[in-house]
């Protein structure tokens, strides 16, 4: 595999994944390279569905090898949501802080032993080439601070901090939350599969 699109627009995340990807000599584009590539509707009830269907269409598209990745954030305490709703748990146009404000709000009376939580990542390749396509798993468990710790990372980071750690995501260097986190199992699982 000599290329590969990264079927996402988010900035944050296509960094991310440049990083975790780097050291495999693949020439790596993303969906901001294509501006004829739609966005996709994800409406699928899980996080597999939905990576399937972005990477499904930018493969279609691009005639490339696609890799997509969905992920969400389960609360035990919240009988796993926000789940696949986590991106816009606060409505569909919700930023960031919006839906960190409102996974506290929900948990404003849950003491510390009932925020266990995981992150669930499911990243899936689609090659045009094989007509094949693999789906690889990453989580990582923790719990849900009560209040923001970091400036670094994206999303839901500030307010995870994963078991065996006193740092949150958000506090991590970038080396140390790729290796451990959901995004970075995923795509270790990923890198195993190519034989790399």
């Amino acid at each position: 595999m000599k290329s590969l699109v990264l079927a996402s627009r988010n900035k944050n995340k296509i960094e991310e994944l440049q990083q975790l990807l780097s050291p495999l000599g693949i020439a790596l584009k993303s969906a901001l390279d294509f501006p004829e590539l739609q966005e996709v509707d994800e409406d699928q009830p899980t996080l597999e569905g939905n990576a399937l269907k972005k990477a499904r269409y930018v493969a279609e598209i691009t005639g490339l090898p696609s890799l997509s990745d969905d992920t969400g954030l389960e609360v035990d305490a919240l009988d796993g949501a926000p789940g696949v709703y986590s991106a816009r748990y606060a409505g569909e146009n919700a930023t960031y802080a919006d839906n960190v404000n409102k996974l506290l709000g929900a948990l404003n009376q849950v003491r510390k032993e009932g925020r266990s939580a995981r992150f669930r990542t499911v990243v899936a390749l689609v090659d045009p080439f094989s007509g094949k396509e693999h789906c690889f798993e990453g989580k990582c468990e923790g719990q849900i601070l009560s209040a923001r710790q970091g400036e670094k990372g994206f999303g839901y980071d500030p307010i995870f901090l994963p078991n065996g750690y006193e740092q949150s995501f958000a506090e991590m260097t970038a080396d140390i939350k790729n290796r451990i986190s959901h995004r970075g199992r995923a795509i270790q699982a990923f890198v195993k599969f190519l034989g790399v």
